[in-house]
């Protein structure tokens, strides 16, 4: 079943379309690859998605409703969260702190609850807490709780944001670039953080130039040039389209 739908989506700036009558759709319980050269309009799907841009025409779908024109807040609680291609962390607060910026979408306690110090807001800062340090643990970031986010490698600051991602409770997570800046090592890592976070349930769409985490991570591919859609379907058949490989790979590509 299709978590995400995409139908006919446009967005443009000016005369620029940057993206042009794309459809796909991301199945409950997948990990889903969009790929492209620079500019072919990866990043603009995603901001579509996720409210930081408004379609000009054309649908978008979560579990079977219509998302489109929703503010960016609203389509978090849904259960859509995501990562940037550009570090979005908040630099001096600590990574305890970071990660309990994203489960404070949950809560449910008002400021007045807040300042008087009910027992229901602590209950919600307890299970906050908790939530956090799972999350910590689960992307491998547990003993760095008490670090400032900006004294972090860059590879770990990536981690850091998708566990402040995972805190908001999603079911479908989106991550724009997420091996960027990591060693060889920290990018192996990564392939079985996106398959654990695939285990627990959440569909992963991923935006990455690493063809190789690519091709072993994701079970389809969607292939943009220039924000039309130019091929879709599993890494096999992708990486042998002569389509792909003339607009993205290069003629003498061999993946």
């Amino acid at each position: 079943m299709s978590l995400l739908s995409l139908r006919n989506l446009t967005k443009t700036f000016g005369g620029l379309v940057a993206v042009n009558s794309v459809s796909f759709d991301v199945d409950e319980g997948s990990i889903v690859g969009l790929i492209g050269p620079n500019g072919a309009g990866k990043t603009t799907v995603f901001n579509l998605i996720t409210g930081n841009y408004k379609p000009d025409s054309g649908d978008i779908f979560f579990d079977g409703r219509a998302i489109k024109g929703l503010l960016t807040h609203r389509i978090v609680q849904m259960g859509i969260a995501r990562t940037f291609q550009t570090i979005r962390l908040f630099q001096n607060m600590s990574v305890m702190e970071n990660v309990l910026a994203g489960c404070h979408c949950r809560m449910t306690a008002g400021v007045f609850s807040a300042m008087l110090g009910t027992a229901g807001h602590r209950r919600e800062e307890k299970r906050a807490i908790e939530r956090a340090v799972r999350e910590l643990e689960f992307v491998g970031l547990a003993d760095q709780h008490d670090n400032l986010a900006k004294n972090l490698s860059y590879g770990n600051q990536r981690l850091l944001e998708i566990a402040r991602a995972l805190a908001t409770d999603p079911r479908f997570i989106i991550l724009d670039e997420p091996a960027g800046g990591m060693n060889d090592q920290e990018t192996a890592a990564l392939i079985g953080t996106i398959r654990a976070i695939r285990d627990r349930g959440i569909s992963v769409l991923l935006i990455e130039h690493d063809m190789s985490l690519v091709m072993k991570v994701c079970e389809k591919l969607v292939v943009l040039e220039y924000g039309a859609l130019i091929a879709e379907g599993t890494p096999s058949v992708i990486k042998r389209d002569p389509r792909v490989i003339e607009a993205y790979l290069g003629a003498d590509s061999d993946i």
